[in-house]
């Protein structure tokens, strides 16, 4: 009886949303749209390298659907799980999500009592973190056979995002493009392209994601690599059975191409190109950037651009080129090329194999660094960025690959268990989420006393000195008041490993004020700070035996979720959660949760 209720009542509620969401948009000039999407989730059959497998997938697409709207829209999704796991859904850079109010209280009203969910990964979301995503943090699975909604306003952001699985490694067959074009009545900061397209970069498994990640969990060792990398879910000519599927795209001579690229890869960075073409970049993130000309993108996971293309050359095949990036020792990693077709239209003769580019080298940190430094936020009258300059809260951070004790040398690592952290310790997840212990004052949930610097100092790029390399697990989180202004400096080490690690931060986007390699020095290293026009960004790479500095202003309550988005970093425990308190005033506090949340102990 129960259940029959939940769908009656979510029904009603579905329909009281479709009637009262245009209405109240109806006082605007230029009329905003509502757009409706249902995403089901189960398991589909897919070939690829010659063999076929099922795996869980949004609406049978590898990638899954787009969503696609304009700045001011709304977007209500509705998802299905008819998997064999509980996920949640990440809906990555949904920067601000808005509440109407005084007389459209009653819409408040119905997104709670009727069971209606906000879907958010990254997304700033104003004072309502219930709907974030990762799992067991800020909400727990979609339970199979069960379905949330999730309804999106999208106020700030602009430009190219995506949506994502956030549970285990669901994320790897589930995830999506995020379109969000200028509002009605505006237009791009640069000239208007000939067309759009997406590239969505991604990760082919031959075996089952989830099983192979249990494995390793199992073992305490590493993960299987990808056997694949894949440009629009395909590998491409260099694979084995791929040739007939490589994804191409035809395009006329003398052109100017708008394309959106998201990089889903689950655990190498990756260098993106075009052979004889070169690249304007215009975009990250979902904020707009000063104009710069490559011959190459470097994207690490979680990363999304706009770039700019001419097709310029003589008409022809041209290998669009995904090659991967990998900076650690004695890790062995997928270091094979993804290739899709440029493929020009008009009256020749296609030459047998199309052109092809050498991208930077596999460990080539140096080129990703160079790319990286060359990135400026637009900082226009149109759209202005807001720099904190008076820190109150400083942090430095480590990045660290370590080891975890087993019970008799038993794991697969030399007889320990393989682990990364922050600061030297590795994040525990707990069965229930950080979200609801910290609203509700439960206590032995988590403890406030992530450090504001590590506990040992020491030559971090030069060796592991007095350091261990053995992690503590904790589930310790930082805890800001309102309104601190924030700088972070992430400092990579060369504990068991130095790599490189993209790091993401849920509920912001952050300014990224200065990047070098080797230790982090406070005395000379702010001089030379860029803090006129920063890229604001909400997922940053910290490279292998150097440092990033970042800022921000912890103007949203509520609890947030930092991690690396590598997907192995993330599982051995290179994470945390940033609590942020309250405001002073009902306008700056979380809001109240929905009246029904799914049980953890039931995902």
């Amino acid at each position: 009886m129960g259940s029959q209720l939940s769908f009656i009542l979510g029904f009603f509620g579905l329909f009281l949303l479709h009637k009262l969401v245009p209405i109240m948009f109806q006082s605007q000039t230029t009329q905003p749209k509502v757009h409706y999407y249902d995403f089901v989730l189960k398991d589909s059959n897919f070939t690829r390298l010659c063999s076929t497998k099922s795996m869980l997938t949004v609406n049978e697409s590898f990638p899954g659907p787009t969503i696609r709207v304009r700045k001011g829209d709304t977007a209500i999704v509705n998802v299905h799980n008819y998997g064999r796991y509980g996920v949640t859904i990440h809906c990555l850079l949904f920067k601000k999500i808005i509440y109407l109010r005084t007389k459209e209280q009653n819409l408040k009203f119905f997104l709670f009592y009727f069971h209606v969910y906000i879907c958010r990964h990254g997304v700033r979301q104003p004072r309502n973190p219930w709907y974030d995503g990762p799992e067991n943090i800020t909400q727990c699975a979609i339970r199979p056979g069960h379905n949330f909604t999730y309804v999106v306003f999208f106020t700030e952001e602009e430009g190219t995002l995506w949506w994502h699985a956030h549970s285990d490694w669901t994320r790897a067959t589930v995830h999506g493009p995020l379109i969000v074009l200028p509002a009605l009545g505006t237009t791009y900061p640069f000239p208007q392209p000939y067309e759009e397209h997406t590239i969505v970069l991604g990760s082919w498994y031959k075996g089952d994601v989830m099983s192979i990640i249990s494995e390793a969990m199992y073992t305490g060792g590493r993960p299987n690599s990808s056997d694949a990398h894949t440009i629009n879910g395909q590998p491409g000519d260099l694979y084995p059975c791929s040739n007939q599927t490589t994804y191409r795209l035809k395009v006329k001579p003398g052109k100017t191409y708008l394309l959106r690229i998201v990089n889903a890869v689950m655990d190498v960075e990756i260098f993106f190109g075009i052979a004889n073409h070169n690249f304007t970049v215009v975009g990250q993130d979902g904020s707009y950037l000063k104009p710069v000309t490559t011959e190459y993108i470097s994207t690490t996971s979680g990363q999304t651009f706009d770039v700019l293309v001419t097709t310029n050359q003589d008409p022809s095949l041209y290998y669009m080129i995904a090659s991967p990036l990998f900076d650690g020792q004695y890790t062995p990693f997928d270091n094979s090329t993804s290739t899709a077709i440029l493929e020009y239209e008009g009256d020749y003769t296609p030459p047998s194999t199309p052109v092809f580019r050498f991208l930077p080298g596999c460990n080539d940190t140096d080129a990703a660094v160079r790319f990286s430094k060359r990135l400026r936020s637009l900082a226009s009258k149109e759209y202005p960025i807001d720099v904190p300059k008076n820190i109150t809260t400083k942090m430095l951070i480590t990045t660290d690959m370590n080891h975890i004790p087993c019970p008799n040398k038993s794991c697969a690592a030399h007889g320990d268990r393989l682990a990364s952290s922050l600061s030297n310790f590795s994040f525990v997840t707990r069965p229930i989420d950080i979200l609801q212990a910290y609203t509700r004052n439960w206590s032995g949930i988590y403890t406030t006393d992530f450090p504001d610097a590590p506990y040992v100092i020491y030559n971090f790029t030069g060796g592991k000195g007095n350091a261990s390399e053995y992690t503590t697990p904790a589930t310790r989180v930082k805890m800001l008041n309102y309104g601190e202004q924030v700088e972070m400096v992430f400092q990579g080490t060369t504990i068991v490993s130095p790599e490189s690690h993209p790091m993401h931060l849920h509920g912001y986007s952050f300014y990224v004020v200065g990047l070098g390699y080797w230790n982090f020095d406070y005395g000379s290293d702010p001089l030379s700070f860029n803090l006129i026009d920063p890229p604001k960004v909400n997922t940053i790479m910290v490279p292998a035996k150097g440092w990033v500095a970042i800022r921000f202003v912890a103007n949203n309550p509520g609890t947030w979720f930092m991690h690396c988005h590598l997907a192995r970093h993330l599982i051995w425990g290179m994470s945390t959660v940033l609590i942020v308190k309250n405001g002073p005033s009902n306008d700056t506090s979380i809001r109240p949760p929905p009246s029904y949340m799914p049980s953890c102990a039931e995902s």
